[in-house]
């Protein structure tokens, strides 16, 4: 890491939101998945042999199970950890029904819970009537139908109407499960940013939500901050022109909704597959029609979606994204990215027009072109403790993830450092704004990051780190 001072930023909501604020991460890599079997083949698990350095630097760090470790012990563990990592995205899901209840503007007309005191406010409780009510009746509402899907998963059926009480009990035992998590999490941020040893306070900041639910959700300022990432290894001689042809992102996510502001005016969508297409071409990194992007995930509704993408994208049709923006101060650079956001793959066209309670919010929408949908291929994997072995023959130029490792411990962090650098080509890169421990057996190295701003407040913002494979 340069020996530069690198300040402790944190990305937060502007807004003084009580609850909602680290319900989940913008950019989150998972969206949650309640299928009984999954629909693809499982990959592999990444072998021993690869693991090994990890294994041998953080002894410590290892779990019971691997104290003394060989192939067979390592491999049950890593299929059961991948088990239980897929199984915390049933609660992800749950702490975002909690968002639709405090924020939604889909399915009621009750004012939006911006601040809560009180679990008897008599909006929160109307809102809890009015979700429960569409829980019942979800119509073509996508979110609403996977909620149910998800409580249905669970034994609770809304739409019946024996199974309308014991919905209510469920959502409300939910909302309060979460502001009791977002207290303990709001102490684990104090006390990262409270450290006077700069990358102590990095490393426990990066742990936060290691024994929490995978939740869901993206924004535009993730992608945002790749940009300048990328844009600042141009400036430096670091990434040279029409250099980059091969990307993988990890864990896109979906636009479920949003934790800051909770916008579900417009349908589920994703946007950081198409938003590096976009910075690379716009950054002169890449030439038009020749890149491939990989969207790793573990949901299969990111997955489906992405496909279902692609197939509308093989008959011709655009894929339409939209483009929210509160009037809270951005920086004036987050801003002209926003303006300028897809000028590189699409078109603007006219956006959904946001319901009375959001009056005044400022939006815009862009047709991305069926070729540069086409481009990208969901893949099932995680990249924690799964081998992707196309990468032996098509090695990776960058691979990006924002907001993804916070949800495991710091052995776990390091092993998807080291399955992410049997992916890339040497000297190929790895963007982050995550911290990650680095592990000197590994043959990735952390070379410089870009401070990046998201608003006017000097503490919003992210720090995007540089791995390069060695």
């Amino acid at each position: 890491m340069p020996a530069q001072k690198m300040k402790l930023l944190r990305s937060k909501s502007p807004l003084p939101l009580v609850l909602a604020l680290m319900i989940g991460v913008a950019g989150i890599w998972l969206f949650a998945c309640f299928r009984a079997k999954q629909t693809n083949a499982r990959r592999p698990i990444l072998s021993f042999a690869t693991a090994g350095p990890v294994l041998e630097a953080l002894a410590s760090e290892r779990p019971p199970q691997l104290k003394e470790p060989d192939e067979g012990n390592w491999k049950a563990w890593a299929q059961e950890q991948d088990n239980v990592v897929r199984a915390r995205l049933e609660q992800g899901a749950l702490d975002s029904m909690v968002n639709l209840l405090l924020f939604g503007t889909s399915f009621t007309t009750q004012a939006r819970v911006i601040t809560m005191r009180d679990f008897e406010d008599p909006v929160v409780q109307a809102r809890v009537a009015d979700l429960v009510e569409a829980l019942r009746d979800a119509k073509n509402n996508e979110r609403l139908i996977f909620l149910r899907n998800v409580l249905q998963s669970r034994g609770i059926h809304p739409e019946r109407f024996a199974g309308r009480e014991r919905t209510k009990t469920f959502v409300l035992e939910n909302l309060r499960r979460v502001v009791q998590e977002q207290n303990t999490i709001r102490e684990r941020f104090n006390e990262a940013g409270g450290e006077s040893d700069q990358r102590a306070g990095l490393s426990k900041r990066s742990l936060v939500f290691r024994d929490r639910g995978i939740s869901v959700d993206t924004t535009i300022l993730s992608s945002f901050g790749i940009e300048a990432a990328l844009r600042d290894m141009k400036d430096r001689a670091v990434l040279a022109k029409r250099s980059i042809a091969r990307v993988a992102v990890i864990g896109p996510g979906l636009d479920f909704t949003d934790k800051g502001f909770g916008y579900d005016f417009y349908p589920l969508q994703t946007l950081q597959p198409f938003a590096i297409y976009d910075s690379l071409v716009r950054l002169g990194l890449a030439e038009p029609g020749k890149i491939e992007v990989i969207a790793f995930d573990i949901s299969q509704e990111v997955l489906q979606h992405l496909r279902r993408a692609r197939d509308r994208a093989e008959k011709g049709e655009n894929y339409v994204v939209q483009l929210p923006r509160e009037s809270w101060p951005w920086a004036a650079e987050a801003v002209h990215y926003w303006r300028s956001f897809g000028s590189e793959i699409g078109t603007p066209v006219a956006p959904i027009q946001p319901p009375p309670a959001l009056n005044g919010l400022e939006t815009r929408a862009v047709a991305i072109r069926p070729e540069v949908v086409l481009s990208c291929k969901p893949v099932d994997l995680n990249i924690v403790f799964e081998h992707f072995a196309d990468s032996a023959t098509k090695p990776f130029d960058l691979i990006i993830a924002t907001n993804v490792f916070l949800y495991y411990d710091t052995f776990e962090q390091a092993l998807a450092l080291r399955n992410i650098s049997t992916l890339l080509k040497p000297g190929g890169f790895f963007l982050t704004n995550d911290w990650l421990p680095h592990v000197s057996q590994t043959p990735m190295r952390s070379t410089e990051y870009s401070p990046v701003r998201y608003g006017e407040s000097a503490d919003w913002g992210d720090n995007v780190f540089w791995w390069q494979r060695q």
